[in-house]
């Protein structure tokens, strides 16, 4: 409060540009004090959002929304901290930067960038997206392309080269400049098959040093080595005067609370399918529709206003390569047509939520054309 008279300094990395001002001109500047004093403020300030947030933690919510939930705090304090400055925002004409919350470090914090541009924020988006869904999908080596935050290929196979070559065999098109996501160390085979196709940004645990050598050929391509993400945090959408706040939505790999619909039960390869198109639909932009078959998305339906045509459209995209697959949707089928794509696509097994009032006639639609479907009840809606 008396910065008129007394500088006040928070961060060492200011030691440097104060000394030289000190030297220059024998005191510090009106400006300085001023700029030293706001620093301060902003430093104790993010150590009480700290401490509330530790109080908050251990508090039962209060409200009826909280009360509800149990996990939303009535009041809701977050200290920002900008870490990286980015190349653009979504468009060229907007200022973008990534922020860390006051105390707090992800994988972004110590990912290492082996080349390319500097990352911009569909950059950042998009790997963050592809990120997390490459290590959702279970412990086989497994691949994820992502284009405006979508997946567009996703595969899990036996080896970390088929899963990518699958992955990017679901929807070639759409992989040209997308984010590529991998499980595993990227080896010179794999590298030789990502290099023709262009790629805004590659990240893996690791690079085996000629594969790495072999991708830095590409100057554009931003190549990213990253350790495996934290639990995601509460999900924040700005509004006039205020926030949406929800609780992430975790998806379950656990099937012991689904219930088989239909007469027929999922064969065992069948159950493996309808897992990760379960996995995958989820992280889909609604209305969404993903269809597996053997451990690769071979179509995917999404940001339809209607559940129909995003069934037609991952049908369209399999492309034939459907026949005996998964067919999975984010939510329930208000309607049997629902199940049109599915047939359509050749699938032969259903997975989605449950829970519409016609459910009876979509089972027996199901029966009919000799399908197994089963219920989650849990929907998995993505904006």
């Amino acid at each position: 409060k008396n910065h008129a008279h007394v500088a006040i300094v928070t961060d060492p990395s200011r030691y440097g540009s104060i000394i030289s001002e000190l030297k220059s001109s024998g005191s510090l500047s009106q400006a300085t004090r001023t700029q030293l004093a706001r620093d301060a403020f902003a430093h104790t300030a993010a150590y009480d959002a700290e401490i509330l947030a530790w109080f908050d933690a251990g508090m039962p919510a209060k409200g009826e929304a909280a009360d509800a939930l149990g996990e939303l705090p009535e009041t809701l304090t977050i200290e920002l901290k900008r870490e990286q400055v980015l190349r653009y925002g979504e468009n060229p004409h907007q200022v973008g930067a990534r922020y860390t919350s006051a105390g707090e470090r992800g994988w972004w914090d110590s990912a290492q960038q082996h080349g390319g541009k500097e990352m911009s924020y569909l950059n950042v988006y998009d790997t963050e997206a592809a990120w997390r869904l490459v290590h959702s999908i279970g412990e086989r080596p497994a691949a994820v392309v992502i284009k405006h935050a979508n997946p567009c290929g996703v595969a899990v196979a036996d080896d970390i080269f088929t899963a990518y070559t699958r992955a990017h065999e679901c929807d070639p098109v759409s992989a040209f400049g997308g984010i590529i996501a991998l499980n595993r160390v990227v080896t010179l085979e794999v590298a030789q098959a990502i290099a023709p196709v262009f790629t805004e940004v590659l990240v893996a645990p690791g690079y085996e040093p000629d594969a790495l050598a072999a991708l830095q050929e590409k100057k554009n391509l931003r190549i990213l080595t990253a350790v495996a993400p934290g639990a995601p945090g509460l999900s924040l959408r700005p509004i006039d005067g205020g926030y949406l706040v929800q609780t992430p939505d975790p998806v379950t790999d656990d099937n012991a609370g689904w219930t088989v619909a239909t007469d027929r039960a999922p064969t065992d390869a069948e159950w493996i399918d309808l897992i990760l198109a379960w996995q995958v639909v989820a992280k889909v932009t609604s209305n969404a529709i993903v269809l597996v078959k053997n451990g690769q998305a071979v179509g995917i339906g999404c940001g339809q206003q209607n559940r129909r045509d995003a069934g037609h459209l991952a049908a369209t995209k399999a492309e034939g390569r459907a026949k005996g697959g998964a067919y999975a949707s984010d939510a329930f089928f208000p309607f049997p047509d629902g199940l049109d794509a599915a047939i359509e696509a050749g699938a032969t097994c259903v997975i989605q939520p449950g829970g519409s009032i016609r459910d009876e006639e979509v089972i027996a639609a199901a029966n009919a054309a000799g399908l197994a479907m089963v219920f989650t009840s849990e929907r998995h809606f993505r904006h």
